[in-house]
């Protein structure tokens, strides 16, 4: 990454991922804010500390325009904390936001790329600019401003530190030999303390914006000072020691390491500008008063200041450094246990590789073809033990790799909140099962698919208008709902909405003018015309809209889902709703299949899509009128696909009596195939096809990847759609 030192690759991973979770939470809480049309306390508090962490990270590493944008937005709530003025264009607030959050996600995502160049924020500056301008006057730049009075008088500028007055705590530390950047590293245990001090001052002052003072930093040491309760006291010392890069510090004057009462301590001197502390989470959580429906005035919420402890006699130098060796044991008790770690997904991915290398290896052993004939009841006491250390070895492995779903559906919120604005649709969505959990590159490939078929549901699914819902004997407001729940092996999403549902006939005459029918429209069941919206280019939308209509880029959505091994099915019903259907693999690393033999040829059928085997009978055989084989299982019919004629291979005999036939399902669809015998169920590794064999077009020859099998040797993953479909 050439915007980036060499050597910084960790920061940067880590950087992405934090700044990346923290705006997921902004957004959810200005959609929440926004649902409720009221801040209260606690939320501004916490957009505050969100705004100064991305500003204080993007400045250590170098990303100066995503520290300057970040830094707006927390003066901007600086002053909604601290002046409470009264908002009357509520909605520019949010729009500003979400659009902030959204140039913040991009250059994010650009910072994956190597040519990428910082983006130049200037317009999004120059918008929240003018509504601070807002904030500090009640007018917008341009109109003609009232009276001066003491409410509109600017927001008080932030006044650096003088020197430590009585009661400060002092600690001065001092960071590692050559670690560089020691103004940011100070700048970052700045940030922790911040919020457990009601007081802070640090010597050298600007150490966030003149990088001169590293070198005073490392002369010196990094003076801290500061007041706090003997508790966030404690606090304050376990993370000054646990900082990166902290060498030693050492506390030159214990000062009153409490906060003094009311009465009797000196009103606080404004925070510096790079370490304006947070509310404290103690303060009343007030709600604001409510506005009525974004055009009325909002006033933000007063703040109620918690009551300061009583100030306890001074504790000596002496003994707060004796208190220092317990903190080491007690950090964990004061702050809470720290649980999760984050791990980069590529380390996953070659650890999940190594497993099923070790399950192949496993197998290789086991079956090796020297022991055939061999009493060897040690070896298999052996084998058997290393059987179950390979399966817990790798169960444990997948639930690593295992997140639950709501990380993607939460991501749907902000899209439906989008498209209400833009669509003038009122819509609520709801989640079910979003604890639910899939394999991590499962979840990679699943939001682009979900974000087309939930803006779908929005623009073409739900009425155009609250009278129509009304006039259909349906509540004014629409519902999507996002459910997903675990059956046989799999995951199934339903993306379900209650609109108007699809028209067949609208379809149908749709299908018929593009010349997409291979029957006649009569033979067409409801269930094959609403797949017919999968069609590539497919819409019953007579208006070109910025959403546009289901149907358009829903082949794209089959095709992304059927690329993680997943299908895609549509159902129902008009005036009631519509509902898409997912089901999409637990894992697609290692599967469940069954092992067969078609001549010499050895495949893998995944147990997920087998209902049944059956051995013929006489009677069972029957022949359409097309000559086509069936089988006749109880009272249904299926047609028969011989997997030898399939792959045009020789099988170990031509009577179908003598063989196998396995009942297969697959999106609906079900046929019976011919095989010669059962080997066995077994787990097996899903090694992907080499690239060079894409232009074959493998996927439609029924083939889904391949496995190495005990004996060395690989064998077929068959693709039970594509086999079906083909036949």
């Amino acid at each position: 990454m050439s915007r980036f030192e060499s050597g910084m690759e960790s920061m940067i991973d880590m950087y992405i991922y934090e700044s990346t979770s923290l705006l997921e939470t902004l957004d959810q809480i200005m959609m929440r804010t926004e649902s409720n049309n009221r801040f209260d306390e606690e939320d501004i508090n916490e957009i505050f500390r969100i705004m100064h962490t991305i500003k204080g990270s993007s400045a250590m590493m170098g990303l100066e325009n995503m520290s300057i944008l970040a830094h707006r937005i927390e003066d901007m709530f600086f002053i909604i904390r601290e002046e409470k003025p009264v908002i009357e264009s509520i909605q520019t607030l949010y729009e500003l936001i979400f659009d902030s959050s959204d140039l913040l996600k991009a250059e994010i995502e650009m910072l994956q790329d190597e040519d990428s160049v910082p983006t130049d924020f200037s317009d999004q500056l120059a918008k929240i600019e003018k509504f601070v301008e807002y904030l500090k006057t009640g007018t917008m730049p341009g109109e003609t401003a009232a009276e001066p009075t003491a409410e509109a008088e600017p927001a008080p500028t932030q006044q650096q530190p003088s020197a430590a007055s009585d009661g400060f705590v002092k600690i001065r530390v001092f960071f590692e030999d050559n670690c560089e950047m020691e103004n940011l590293r100070a700048l970052l245990i700045v940030n922790k303390i911040s919020e457990y001090c009601t007081e802070l001052k640090t010597v050298p002052e600007n150490i966030e914006n003149d990088t001169s003072t590293s070198k005073e930093i490392v002369e010196n040491g990094f003076l801290i000072m500061f007041k706090a309760s003997a508790e966030d006291y404690k606090l304050v010392l376990s993370e000054i020691e646990g900082a990166i890069n902290v060498k030693s510090y050492e506390v030159e004057d214990a000062g009153i390491p409490l906060t003094e009462s009311s009465e009797t301590a000196p009103a606080p001197a404004p925070a510096p500008e790079a370490e304006k502390p947070p509310v404290e989470e103690e303060s009343v959580k007030a709600p604001a008063e409510e506005a009525p429906k974004a055009v009325a005035p909002q006033k933000a919420p007063e703040v109620q200041k918690p009551k300061p402890a009583p100030a306890p006699a001074a504790q000596t130098a002496a003994q707060i450094n004796n208190t220092l060796s317990q903190q080491k044991n007690n950090t964990h008790a004061t702050k809470g246990k720290q649980s999760l770690i984050s791990v980069n997904l590529n380390k996953l991915d070659q650890l999940l590789d190594m497993v099923g290398e070790i399950v192949i290896a496993e197998a290789m052993v086991t079956s090796n073809p020297d022991l055939k004939g061999l009493k060897l009841d040690n070896f298999q006491k052996s084998a058997r033990e290393l059987r179950k250390l390979t399966d817990e070895l790798q169960d444990i492995v997948m639930s690593i790799r295992m997140v639950p779903l709501s990380g993607v559906f939460n991501k749907m919120t902000r899209i439906v909140r989008d498209m209400k604005v833009k669509l003038n649709k009122d819509v609520d969505l709801v989640f079910e099962g979003e604890e639910t959990e899939v394999d991590k590159s499962v979840i990679d490939n699943l939001n682009d698919p979900l974000m087309h078929m939930v803006r779908n549901s929005m623009d073409h699914g739900i009425e155009k208008t609250a009278e129509e819902r009304i006039a259909a004997g349906k509540p004014a407001k629409g519902t999507i709902t996002l459910a997903a729940y675990n059956s046989s092996g799999e995951v199934i999403i339903v993306v379900s909405d209650d609109g108007g549902g699809i028209d067949t006939q609208k379809v149908l005459s749709k299908a018929m003018a593009n010349g997409l029918l291979t029957k006649p429209a009569e033979e067409y069941t409801d269930k094959e015309i609403f797949n017919m919206v999968m069609l590539p280019g497919f819409s019953t939308n007579t208006e070109v809209t910025e959403y546009s209509g289901r149907g358009v880029g829903m082949d794209v959505v089959r095709q992304s889902i059927e690329k993680i091994g997943g299908s895609v099915s549509v159902d129902s019903k008009k005036g009631e709703g519509t509902n898409f259907i997912i089901k999409i693999p637990l894992s697609l690393a290692i599967i469940d299949g069954i092992e067969v033999s078609v001549g010499k040829s050895i495949f893998t059928i995944p147990t997920n899509t087998i209902k049944k085997f059956i051995k013929l009978k006489e009677g069972q055989l029957f022949y359409d009128t097309s000559q086509k084989e069936i089988i006749k299982d109880g009272n249904k019919c299926y047609p028969l696909i011989r997997l030898h004629q399939f792959y045009n291979i020789e099988p170990d005999s031509n009577n179908i009596y003598d063989g196998v036939v396995v009942l297969v399902e697959s999106e609906g669809k079900s046929a019976c195939i011919l095989v010669d015998e059962l080997i066995g169920e077994q787990q097996v590794v899903v090694k992907p096809f080499s690239p060079m064999f894409n232009r074959y077009n493998i996927k439609q020859q029924g083939m889904s990847g391949c496995t190495i099998l005990g004996d060395g040797s690989i064998t077929i993953i068959l693709d039970i759609d594509s086999i079906i479909n083909e036949n």
